[in-house]
């Protein structure tokens, strides 16, 4: 079942938008008919990436090297393949 909806105003910009929407909380089914919305798939969107400094005594560092160099993977990748693991088994 449909819904008439209001129409979405037109935005100078960006920070217009942000403003709009963040005024408007969570609830956008004024604008949107959510009951029309389809999946959508986006297979070449990367997360976004936030680089971090991490301290490690050398010999906890040259384990999860040698763990990495055996699967022949990098050891940063390793370790973040590691931390889901851990939070999904959590």
């Amino acid at each position: 079942m449909s819904k008439q909806t209001e129409p979405l105003p037109k935005f100078k910009n960006e920070a217009e938008e942000r403003a709009f929407w963040e005024s408007k909380g969570s609830d956008s089914t004024e604008y949107l008919d959510w009951a029309k919305a389809r999946l959508v798939v986006l297979p070449n969107l990367k997360p976004s990436t936030k680089t971090i400094s991490l301290r490690l005594p050398q010999h906890l560092l040259n384990s999860i090297k040698a763990a990495a160099n055996a699967r022949d993977v990098p050891y940063q990748s390793l370790i973040k393949v590691w931390l889901q693991e851990k939070i999904e088994h959590h």
